[in-house]
């Protein structure tokens, strides 16, 4: 059981905001052997000496300075809930928590947060997780939203909420100065690959598209991480597919190029939230583009 008394933890907020006994009993209606009262109490709960005397002047000790600033984060919590409970809604100083699928493509994590980098007041939160990671999260009400790029769909326990946030066309990416061009030939089956690996979407869709063309690739490398096939790609020279955003910063440098695209293959990335009484003021912010 903790032993401490929020009660008097506010009166030491209280004092040490206004560093002074007097009138801080004055302005919390209470005498001031009362206040004194409280803080001792509160010195001998803890173990800790939370004040030194000069004079007439109150200081905080090292131990003070400490139960400070973690009183302030206290309070100012407590009057968040307080408009929470009351009103329905989060400041928009609250951090917004968002959920990312651990194998989606960073680069596209970074274009949707832009408006929340630009606002200096602004504070968020980017947790990497499974597709069952992120789903248990939400239902736990520790995310506000989840970035995937697996479709989502509600349940009678869960009622989520899915929006297409962009639709990226696949594209065959390689090495510079392969002689290769925009339509499939045989010069692509000589060709390295490196692809996503397991029930992935764009396995199935590159899957999909070698068994119409008889394409037999010679497969060097595999993995579910797109951060970790934008440096195979780069590194061992071999073709890999992916949405161009993958490789933007690659592509606009010359270290990769874009041969074709994979015809009628898109990769969505989704944004998952869910019905709550309680809704972030920033969601709307990120979302509103779709509305």
């Amino acid at each position: 059981m903790s032993r401490l008394n929020y009660h008097h933890l506010y009166y030491f907020w209280q004092v040490a905001r206004q560093g002074n006994l007097t009138q801080t009993a004055q302005k919390l209606h209470i005498s001031q052997s009362a206040l004194s009262s409280q803080i001792k109490q509160l010195e001998q709960s803890l173990n800790v000496q939370l004040f030194t005397r000069e004079g007439r002047k109150l200081l905080l000790t090292e131990s003070g300075y400490h139960a400070l600033n973690y009183a302030d984060e206290i309070f100012k919590n407590g009057e968040e809930l307080e408009q929470l409970l009351a009103s329905g809604t989060t400041l928009p100083s609250a951090p917004i928590r968002i959920g990312m699928l651990s194998t989606i493509s960073r680069n596209f994590i970074e274009q949707f947060i832009q408006p929340l980098i630009k606002q200096n007041d602004c504070k968020f939160s980017l947790q990497s997780m499974s597709q069952t990671g992120l789903l248990n999260a939400m239902a736990e009400l520790q995310l506000d939203m989840a970035l995937t790029n697996i479709p989502v769909r509600g349940s009678h326990v869960n009622n989520w909420q899915s929006r297409v946030l962009a639709r990226q066309p696949v594209a065959i990416i390689g090495p510079p100065g392969l002689a290769l061009t925009a339509k499939f030939d045989d010069r692509y089956r000589r060709q390295r690959w490196v692809l996503p690996y397991g029930e992935n979407p764009l396995r199935a869709a590159f899957d999909a598209f070698a068994a119409q063309y008889q394409l037999q690739p010679e497969i060097v490398a595999e993995s579910d991480d797109m951060a970790m096939l934008r440096l195979l790609t780069r590194d061992t020279g071999a073709l890999a597919v992916m949405p161009e955003v993958v490789v933007k910063d690659e592509l606009d440098h010359g270290e990769l190029k874009s041969y074709m695209l994979l015809p009628n293959v898109y990769e969505n990335f989704y944004a998952v939230t869910a019905e709550r009484r309680v809704v972030h003021p920033k969601l709307g912010m990120l979302l509103r583009p779709l509305m």
